[in-house]
Parts: C-alpha cells; sequence; structure tokens
C-alpha cells in the first residue's frame, strides 16, 4: 500500500472502533450506524482510496470543489452526500451529483431541487437541517430551521416532486443553551426526529456528530456520523 493509503486504513480503523464502542456502550448493533467521510478540501486520489478501503458515504459542502471530484469519481459504487449552506443558483450542479442534501433550511430551497430533480429525472434525499441556536430570525449561525420550522418544511419535501424526505440533521451549535453540550443537543434532535416520524414514518434517518463528538451523537442514537479530520487528518488552511 502506498503511504496514503496506510495513512488512511489506519485512520478509517481507529474511526471505526470508536463507532463500534460508541454502540456497545449505548447497547446498538454497529450497522445502525453509517460513516459518511467528509472529504472537504481532499482530493480525489482520496476519494478513490477510501472507495478501495470500504467507505460507501462521503460528504462535501462546496460545490465549485465537490462538482468536479464527483465527476472524477463518477465510476466509484459512492452515495455523494451535499452537508454545506446551499445557495439556489448551485442547485442545478447539486443535483448533478448529489444523492443527498442534509442542508435543507428554506422553502426557496426546497422549490429549486424539486424543480432541478425532475428536470434530471433524479429522486433526491433531503434532510431538514435544525438550528438548536435558532434566534428571532428563526434560522442559525451555520444555516438551518429553527425547530418549531421543521413541520413545514418536511411537509413541502415530502410533497414535492423529485424529493425524498429522509430525516434531520444537525451541527453541535456553538452558541445558545446547547453550546457546549453536545449530547444534551443530540438527543433534542432525537426528539425532533421522534415528532417527525409520527407524520412521515420514512424520515428516519439522524445525521448529527463529527470527528470530536460522534460518541455523543452515537449515545443519543444518530443513524449517520459525519467525519472528515479523523480520517483524512487536519485540513489544510484554505487561501
Amino acid at each position: 500500500m502506498t503511504d496514503r493509503k496506510d495513512e488512511l486504513a489506519g485512520n478509517l480503523a481507529k474511526v471505526e472502533q470508536r463507532i463500534a464502542d460508541a454502540c456497545a456502550a449505548a447497547g446498538r448493533s454497529r450497522d445502525e450506524v453509517t460513516l459518511i467521510v467528509v472529504t472537504k478540501t481532499y482530493p480525489a486520489s482520496d476519494v478513490r482510496i477510501l472507495s478501495e478501503l470500504g467507505v460507501r458515504h462521503v460528504a462535501e459542502n462546496r460545490d465549485q470543489d465537490a462538482a468536479p471530484k464527483a465527476a472524477a469519481c463518477s465510476d466509484l459504487p459512492l452515495s455523494w452526500h451535499f452537508v454545506g449552506q446551499l445557495q439556489t443558483n448551485k442547485v442545478r450542479s447539486v443535483v448533478g451529483y448529489a444523492d443527498v442534501v442534509q442542508s435543507v433550511d428554506r422553502s426557496r430551497l426546497v422549490t429549486a431541487l424539486s424543480k432541478e430533480a425532475v428536470r434530471a429525472e433524479r429522486e433526491i434525499g433531503c434532510l431538514i437541517q435544525v438550528a438548536l441556536d435558532a434566534g428571532e430570525s428563526g434560522r442559525g449561525e451555520r444555516g438551518g430551521v429553527a425547530p418549531e420550522g421543521i413541520e413545514e418544511l418536511a411537509d413541502l419535501v415530502a410533497g414535492s416532486p423529485g424529493l425524498r424526505l429522509d430525516g434531520l440533521m444537525t451541527v453541535a451549535p456553538l452558541t445558545g443553551e446547547y453550546a457546549g453540550r453536545q449530547r444534551a443537543a443530540f438527543e433534542r434532535l432525537m426528539d425532533l426526529s421522534t415528532d417527525l416520524r409520527r407524520a412521515h414514518p420514512a424520515a428516519n434517518m439522524v445525521s448529527a456528530g463529527m470527528s470530536a463528538d460522534l460518541e455523543e451523537a452515537v449515545a443519543a442514537g444518530a443513524t449517520h456520523v459525519r467525519v472528515g479530520t479523523a480520517v483524512l487528518g487536519v485540513r489544510p488552511r484554505l487561501g
């Protein structure tokens, strides 16, 4: 194996062990949690290595980086997740490669995604991004909709052609009542997921937790964790 493949294999094994240990501690089966490797800022060559190592889900947060990378890796058996704040003018490009958009947080975005999904004859999975730090604006510091806005947005996604309502996503907030309280934040997301599934039983995906707090997310009941740094290393600084 190459040095980079050795490095990624070792990191991946450590993350897999962390997830397995967290599942065991929570009384959950390992196969209840899906690892999504966040490959932002890293080259297509790393994505190719990860695929060889058995990774099946990768995530990106900037279309200008993701689109060429996805095209370069289009032969691989991967599901691509878009996790960044998404502007409507990037929707056509993102729909071309993303299987799931995890950052749906406003009705205008739902309308744009539906239009482009129909045009491309694709079905796009959607997660409602929940802002647990939402202020009076109803939006969070890093995007997302306030908990009280979930129901309306979820109904809109579920009724939009070309879209599939898959569940909820959150990022542990840096401000507000949940700042520094990841476990409490993720437990709140699980409560919101329970509420959502009463109206939309199939929307059972809960995406939460990253490199630093995946254990708390697994303990709370997350179905998907998004891990970048712990697998790929510390990100190069963007100029």
